[in-house]
């Protein structure tokens, strides 16, 4: 026995389609096209009024079968039509900070796995030690630069405090917009680096990127990148509830099957 696919009842079947979308619960809009998907299935696509799902489409999957007059709904989802309103590919918002992005009132959470912070007991190898058998005279020179030995000149005490006074009162002191909304002060940051000699205490560079990077620095200052701020929980309430279209997976669809194909038994 030979049965012939009725393409006509299952593509007219529109308000079997639009009954579909009502009893799930949706507004379905104007009637948009009918394609034939197979031997005994046709998908009717509807107009969707959704806030946020600009151009997005109700699709209604109908079914037949043979030896019967039955139309059957098969599946109800919301598709992205051609001219839908999508989202970019996603791209982890660590990969799209960039150095400069940093404003006032903005946190900055650093990766919990961050290869540029370490815990404080390990060693940085920040300060130079010797052995007394075996003093390598490289970190000798080093130590005496520290210590300013090598120099015609050094800073005075009125240089120093002119320096300091300006770096104060700069981009960069505690009493900027950028500093009243942090947190967190930069004296308890790990990118935080100390100045050395005097100016210990109250001044340091930063050395994150994405924050005053290779800027001197007071203290007192603070960012939203401090290493100890903790990244946002991403809770909240949208203005409007979100379609649940957890469950969709958009595939590539080959040229669909012709009307009038034939099954037999």
């Amino acid at each position: 026995m030979t049965f012939a696919f009725d393409g006509e009842r299952l593509l007219s079947a529109v308000e079997v389609a639009r009954a579909a979308l009502i009893d799930d619960g949706q507004t379905p809009g104007a009637h948009l096209d009918a394609v034939v998907e197979g031997d005994w299935a046709v998908t009717h696509y509807f107009e969707a009024d959704l806030v946020g799902y600009r151009g997005w489409q109700w699709c209604v999957v109908l079914a037949g079968a043979p030896g019967t007059d039955e139309v059957t709904v098969s599946e109800v989802v919301l598709l992205p039509g051609k001219d839908s309103l999508l989202s970019p590919h996603w791209v982890p918002w660590a990969q799209r900070v960039a150095p400069g992005d940093l404003s006032s009132g903005d946190v900055l959470a650093s990766d919990p796995d961050d290869l540029r912070l370490v815990p404080n007991h390990i060693d940085t190898e920040d300060e130079f030690r010797f052995d007394s058998e075996d003093e390598d005279p490289d970190d000798i020179g080093q130590v005496a630069g520290e210590l300013g030995l090598g120099r015609r000149r050094l800073l005075s005490p009125e240089g120093r405090d002119e320096a300091a006074q300006r770096w104060h009162d700069g981009d960069h002191g505690p009493n900027t917009e950028m500093a009243a909304a942090a947190a967190y002060s930069c004296a308890t940051c790990g990118f935080y680096i100390p100045l050395s000699g005097a100016l210990r205490a109250a001044f340091g560079v930063c050395a994150n990127e994405y924050a005053s990077d290779g800027h001197v620095v007071a203290a007192d200052f603070g960012c939203g990148a401090h290493s100890d701020v903790v990244a946002p929980t991403g809770e909240g309430s949208p203005a409007y509830d979100a379609y649940d279209d957890g469950a969709l997976e958009i595939v590539a669809v080959v040229a669909a099957a012709g009307v009038g194909a034939d099954e037999s038994s």
